[in-house]
Order: C-alpha cells, then sequence, then structure tokens
C-alpha cells in the first residue's frame, strides 16, 4: 500500500514502520467503531501522505476542473499484472499517482482527499481526470 505512493522501496519501507508503530502505540485509541483494518489503513496511508509531502514536491497544477468531451470508460484491464500496475502507477506525477490511489483504490471521496492534501474539490477532481487520461495514454502506448 504504501509502495503505491512512494516511489522509493525505501521510503515505503520507512512509511509503513512508522504506521505501524503509530498504530501499536496508539491502539488503545482504537474506539472499536469501524474495522480495526480500516483504522490501521488510514493511519499507514497517512504516514506514507506526511512522507510523500516531505521528501518530495506534491504538484497540483492549477485548480481548474478539466472536462473531457468523451465519456469516462476507464478501467484497467484483468490480465496487468501487479507489477505491471505499479510500472504505470509510477510513470504519473507525484499529485496524479496521490489523488488516483486515494480515490480509486482508498476509496476516500473528493472532499476527504482535498482536507488531507490541503487542496481544493476541484484539484483534487482535475488531477484525478488527468491521471485517469495519463494512465489511458501509457495503456495504449503499452499496447493494452
Amino acid at each position: 500500500m504504501c509502495r503505491r505512493y512512494l516511489r522509493a522501496r525505501e521510503d515505503a519501507e520507512e512509511a509503513l514502520v512508522s504506521g505501524f508503530f503509530k498504530v501499536f502505540s496508539q491502539i488503545a485509541s482504537f474506539s472499536g467503531q469501524g474495522s480495526f483494518e480500516g483504522w490501521m489503513r488510514r493511519i499507514v496511508v497517512n504516514e506514507a501522505l506526511m512522507m510523500l509531502r516531505k521528501s518530495q514536491l506534491l504538484i497540483f497544477p492549477g485548480d481548474e476542473v478539466i472536462q473531457f468531451d468523451q465519456p469516462d470508460g476507464f478501467s484497467i484491464e484483468a490480465d496487468l499484472s501487479a507489477r505491471e500496475i505499479m510500472v504505470l502507477l509510477d510513470e504519473l506525477p507525484n499529485g496524479y499517482r496521490t489523488v488516483f490511489n486515494l480515490y480509486i483504490i482508498e476509496g476516500y471521496k473528493h472532499q476527504e482527499i482535498a482536507d488531507l492534501l490541503g487542496i481544493s474539490i476541484n484539484t483534487s477532481k482535475s488531477q484525478l481526470i488527468l491521471a485517469k487520461e495519463k494512465l489511458r495514454n501509457l495503456l495504449i502506448a503499452k499496447g493494452y
């Protein structure tokens, strides 16, 4: 999970260790509402995001929402391996990759993403649109 946000394996490992440290040191604060796995996931994702902010610039070009004329029929082909998906995600700029992961994979809403990253909702939406478009182009270029 951390590797999806952080390109360098060492950074992802550091975020994971830091996240687990927080989980174990704050386990008494788990209220029992929701799943324990979800609580842990949120802590670890937040650690990865903090590391991303510290070590790399999160650039979100413009706050405008970009509209494309074609309908959004984006889907990742079932025959892509996890390794191929990671390679594709690594080709995305940090802002695109972060918003894509939070929205598509983690299931966060645009308001939650905006709050987590300190950006506007429109920036979150435009970064997702641009990430999908970039992934679509990468998949086409690779013959999918």
